[in-house]
């Protein structure tokens, strides 16, 4: 069965079709048949990611689909710096590493964050500010964004996609959605009790989905901590 509807693919195909500039690598990091699967460890949703990115990326030629088997591709999910899955990454063309992350599926609110952002990655711009995009340019120290999400909050995709616009502005900049049902572990280190949630370099903590130029004020505060 289908995970994205007809209407949804026949909409989205149109999209990709106007929309889409270079292609993009999707890299996903899933559980293969792998014996290295610690059991009560299994990924309960890899199938279905998979499925949604199958499905997905069969609308365009543009869209390039690479699956790995995250235990049996230990080397190269390190070279991505992917530690938990289902994991999915967006590199746009010319690139190896990926700034533009999500860790658990795109599902629910964050399916329309997943589209808006294979978009901008394929066109390696976005729709900040000008204010903000020169803030970003100007930026020399690494940041790492981690914004904690649920697939049922129409709060998050604004955090989510100001995080991954950033990213796709800034190569010092590295961005992940994190479903915080998903990794529950993850998000109790945290202190999420609500979302979304976003967390700077360890140091920032930023609550709820902020304006666009508060949230990037906040978010650059934390090389400013350094």
């Amino acid at each position: 069965m289908a995970l994205i509807s007809d209407k949804e693919r026949e909409y989205i195909k149109g999209l990709f079709g106007k929309e889409l500039s270079k292609d993009v690598r999707i890299v996903m990091f899933t559980q293969g048949e792998s014996p290295l699967v610690v059991p009560g460890m299994e990924c309960p949703y890899c199938k279905e990611t998979r499925q949604i990115l199958e499905e997905l990326s069969s609308l365009s030629p543009k869209l390039k689909l690479e699956v790995y088997d995250f235990y049996k591709e230990r080397e190269l999910a390190e070279k991505h710096g992917v530690d938990k899955i289902p994991a999915t990454l967006l590199i746009p063309e010319g690139e190896e590493i990926a700034r533009v992350r999500f860790f658990g599926i795109p599902s629910g609110y964050e399916f329309g964050s997943l589209v808006e952002d294979i978009i901008d990655v394929s066109r390696k711009t976005t729709s900040l500010s000008p204010q903000s995009k020169e803030k970003l340019a100007q930026l020399t120290s690494d940041i790492h964004i981690q914004v904690f999400v649920t697939p049922t909050c129409p709060y998050c995709p604004s955090a989510v996609r100001t995080a991954h616009m950033m990213a796709i502005e800034s190569k010092h900049i590295r961005a992940d959605m994190i479903e915080a049902i998903e990794f529950p572990h993850i998000a109790n280190r945290y202190g999420v009790r609500g979302v979304p949630k976003t967390i700077v370099n360890e140091k920032v903590e930023i609550e709820g989905a902020l304006p666009e130029p508060i949230f990037v004020e906040r978010v650059l505060s934390a090389v400013k901590q350094i």
